[in-house]
């Protein structure tokens, strides 16, 4: 078996939490080499404040912060969103593609820097060391990839807290955190805690983005949104930036309780785990898309489509996002966004979006068709015909039954009825 050489310059994807500050030294201290820090801000607002000051102090060489929030939304969230990818009926990815993105720029870095080594401080136990090694892999596997949390003697926050003392690590607080969470401008996620105990209720204190739906607004509000190709260019007659219209929709939506879910998600590594999660724009954007591509999309298409968004959700959760297959499910979502153009209204009220009105240009949807009066483009006589011939196998099924046991085999029930002992 060939050991690879340790190597001599790292770039650690960095959030300044207290795990990735550690691990600062720790690189330096059994690994001997130099460590740039980079963060990628994907919204995180003021969990951002002091990162370039604390990563210098805990000994990095240089700190690089690139605002990546505009490509995060554009080539990561909005490809997901026009594909209807939903993991699990729920979850809307928000840290699943946040982490190919923060990877793919890692990589760039350590190309720019002439770095031999990518760490991040993933735990062992989550999906996200998958989704950073892989994309990581898939990039440049020439890197070395080290993770520090499967390799390190300390198993818990107060040893992280002695550590960071002895090795001078700035240290905001020192109060455990009940949560763990995870914040961009797409969403906030929150674990640990109570939430380990899925009977338990989460407690209002712990939502930071969304007002409880029981104290949002008595008023509902109208939203009405415009969407060309697929994509969300405007929103109450304005057009907008990417950035600036999911900015403007997680204000709206989290004002009115909008995007809380509940999850006990599958993990990639085998485990369940309990989650809440609030996406109050990213729902709403959700929903419109997908009420807009109702009279856009033929019914083969969408049938076919709604298949694919969940094998699509898979390999963006199972960390998959540079892979063939994503590339060949993203051409075909383009295809059937070609005519996904048009406007949506909503209300929102108490964490309900009510959804009160869409059109498009290219519509499918005409009235003078669904109208149950005559007209000249549908005979209600076809129907006959047509319903003979697709209950065709049926019929010659029932006949052959009755024949041998004189009734059709669906008189009877034709699955196991379980019964208490």
């Amino acid at each position: 078996m060939t050991v690879q050489p340790k190597p001599k310059k790292v770039i650690l994807a960095y959030s300044g939490g207290l795990d990735t500050s550690i691990i600062v030294p720790w690189l330096i201290e059994n690994y001997g080499c130099e460590v740039i820090c980079f963060t990628a801000d994907l919204g995180q607002e003021q969990e951002l404040d002091g990162l370039e000051e604390k990563a210098l102090k805990s000994g990095a060489s240089k700190v690089i912060i690139e605002d990546l929030r505009e490509t995060f939304i554009t080539d990561y969230i909005f490809p997901t969103m026009q594909a209807g990818a939903i993991y699990e009926r729920k979850y809307l990815l928000g840290t699943s593609f946040a982490r190919p993105l923060i990877a793919k720029r890692q990589v760039e870095i350590a190309e720019e820097e002439g770095a031999d080594g990518l760490a991040h401080g993933a735990t062992g136990k989550g999906n996200d060391q998958v989704r950073f090694e892989v994309s990581a892999m898939a990039l440049n596997p020439t890197l070395s990839i080290i993770s520090p949390w499967r390799e390190w003697d300390i198993l818990s926050r107060e040893d992280a807290i002695e550590y960071a003392e002895q090795h001078n690590v700035p240290l905001a607080q020192t109060k455990r955190f009940i949560y763990s969470r995870d914040r961009n401008i797409w969403h906030m996620s929150h674990e640990g805690g109570i939430l380990e105990d899925p009977w338990q209720e989460p407690e209002e204190e712990m939502y930071t983005v969304s007002a409880s739906p029981f104290d949002a607004p008595d008023e509902s509000e109208e939203i009405e949104l415009e969407f060309e190709f697929g994509l969300p260019i405007g929103l109450n007659g304005k057009k907008m930036s990417a950035l600036e219209l999911v900015t403007q929709l997680n204000q709206i939506g989290g004002k009115h309780g909008i995007g809380r879910i509940d999850l006990v998600e599958n993990r990639l590594v085998g485990m369940k785990s309990h989650g809440v999660f609030e996406t109050p724009g990213g729902t709403i954007l959700y929903m419109a898309h997908q009420e807009l591509e109702s009279i856009c999309l033929d019914k083969d298409t969408l049938h076919y489509k709604q298949m694919l968004a969940l094998r699509y959700a898979e390999l963006v959760y199972d960390g998959k996002w540079f892979c063939q297959l994503r590339e060949a499910l993203d051409a075909f979502v383009l295809v059937t966004q070609k005519h996904v153009t048009g406007h949506v209204r909503l209300k929102l009220y108490k964490g309900n979006i009510i959804v009160i009105g869409r059109k498009s240009p290219y519509s499918l949807y005409r009235e003078d068709y669904a109208s149950f009066g005559q007209m000249d483009i549908y005979d209600q006589q076809d129907a006959k015909g047509f319903i003979n011939l697709w209950g065709l196998p049926m019929k010659v099924d029932a006949l052959l039954s009755i024949e041998g046991t004189g009734k059709s085999r669906f008189r009877a029930p034709d699955y196991p009825i379980f019964k208490r002992d």
